[in-house]
């Protein structure tokens, strides 16, 4: 049995989830309190970061390597497209918002909100908090940009651009810390994301000591 392990509240976990499913792989999640640095999940992964994905012998980590891997491993349904132009916009997307935005956003309002109390490390930094809170809206107005101008985020198919950036703004959501009247181009594109199937088990997370909103998993929200 493959087996994922991953926070539910880590975006790059669930970019991980959210390529798994929507390739119907299926696989054990396996909660993993990656701050603890557990000696058995250092082995795993002896940077102390989830994802960690096993398939059969094999052992990966970083999610962008996962979810190469796993296109080249099963190419249907596509989440990279086959031109290397095409190519390079999906991975550019990818890399903005797994550095940019999380280093701008998710680690400013998710890292002080939610992973200070989890974690145990003392109280929010208002301050980040505020920058986070800034940062948001100037990628917000970004995506809105970009989709008034393609169906989806790098272009034209539903790529592993639209679930990198659905994996940070779903953790977001899920602590309310998105403004979606901000734009009703993006509020569109993720519902869009939210209705596919692949992202039926990320809507069901629970986080203890963080109660889920009544928006969350309202497909119409």
């Amino acid at each position: 049995m493959n087996r994922l392990y991953h926070y539910p509240l880590s975006p790059f976990s669930r970019k991980v989830r959210l390529s798994l499913a929507e390739k119907r792989i299926e696989v054990e999640l396996v909660e993993e309190r990656f701050w603890e640095k557990d000696a058995d999940f250092l082995r795993r992964n002896p940077a102390g970061k989830v994802p960690v994905l096993k398939m059969g012998d094999r052992t990966m980590a970083d999610s962008t390597a996962i979810c190469e891997y796993l296109e080249e491993a099963h190419p249907t349904p596509p989440l990279l497209p086959t031109g290397p132009d095409s190519r390079y916009e999906v991975r550019r997307m990818v890399a903005w918002f797994d550095d940019k935005f999380n280093d701008e956003v998710t680690t400013k309002l998710m890292g002080e909100r939610v992973f200070r109390k989890v974690m145990g490390t003392g109280y929010p930094d208002s301050a980040n908090v505020k920058a986070g809170s800034r940062a948001i809206k100037y990628h917000l107005d970004y995506m809105h940009w970009l989709l008034d101008q393609r169906r989806w985020l790098a272009g034209n198919e539903l790529s592993l651009a639209d679930f990198a950036a659905a994996a940070h703004l779903s953790c977001l959501d899920y602590v309310s810390d998105v403004d979606w009247n901000r734009s009703e181009i993006v509020k569109d594109w993720y519902a869009k994301i939210k209705s596919r199937p692949a992202f039926r088990s990320i809507l069901a997370d629970q986080i203890s000591g963080f109660p889920q909103p009544s928006h969350y998993s309202d497909l119409d929200f």
